[in-house]
């Protein structure tokens, strides 16, 4: 099964309706290929909502029914990469004034960083269905969420860790390994490690893990102390 008639019929599955002349012009670049049953392993591990979180969802599917769930994820994570040293792409895939040739531009570019990692052109058709459905604002989205379920697909669980300024390596370890020996880990779960900077908590940090979060905040204890003096005066 192509990748292409993968990811289309993955995404015809879940994914918001696009304008007609869109939906068209995508459907008819995967009508080519032949398509395959899909079955229980094919499906995301986890439930997402979301634009980004159905599109991820159908990017999940179309690597997983093509065995590539591990070069895909690879290739996501050199975009996340992308990401992170420029800032400012986010801000231009969102551009509501991108032209079409302004989308190839981008899209060509964003392969130049993937390279060779995308064999079965799964992330290609993802970068040009998001371009065609003008949804390429919700690439950075689709690449964080697709994480999640690759989290999910190996067994992790992801301990994110938000602080006013950069951690080092040895307090991030300590960290993991406080949280790896506490209820909120399984055996046989690894722990992934995402580690946030937000200068606005002013110091001290915000530890989340599955659905709780420890606000150790400066910022929050500010709030705190705030609430305080305004309910007793």
């Amino acid at each position: 099964m192509s990748a292409a008639r993968a990811f289309s019929t993955a995404l015809r599955a879940g994914a918001p309706r696009a304008p007609i002349a869109a939906r068209y012009a995508a459907t008819r670049s995967y009508a080519a290929a032949a398509a395959a049953p899909t079955g229980a392993a094919n499906k995301p591990p986890v439930a997402l909502s979301g634009v980004d979180g159905t599109y991820a969802s159908a990017l999940y599917t179309a690597a997983a029914k093509t065995n590539s769930l591990e070069p895909t994820a690879k290739s996501l994570s050199t975009l996340q990469s992308v990401f992170k040293k420029d800032p400012k792409l986010s801000d231009i895939l969102h551009a509501p004034s991108l032209s079409v040739s302004d989308k190839q531009q981008i899209i060509q570019e964003l392969q130049k960083h993937i390279g060779g990692a995308d064999k079965e052109g799964i992330v290609k058709n993802l970068l040009a269905t998001l371009a065609g459905n003008n949804r390429l604002g919700a690439l950075e989205g689709v690449v964080e969420k697709f994480g999640v379920l690759m989290g999910a697909h190996r067994g992790e669980v992801e301990l994110t860790v938000t602080s006013a300024a950069p951690l080092d390596s040895r307090t991030l370890s300590r960290l993991e390994t406080a949280i790896k020996n506490s209820q909120y880990v399984s055996n046989g779960q690894s722990i992934k490690v995402v580690p946030k900077v937000n200068p606005e908590i002013r110091g001290g940090l915000i530890v989340e893990i599955a659905d709780r979060t420890i606000d150790l905040s400066v910022s929050a204890k500010m709030a705190k102390m705030n609430k305080l003096l305004k309910d007793t005066l």
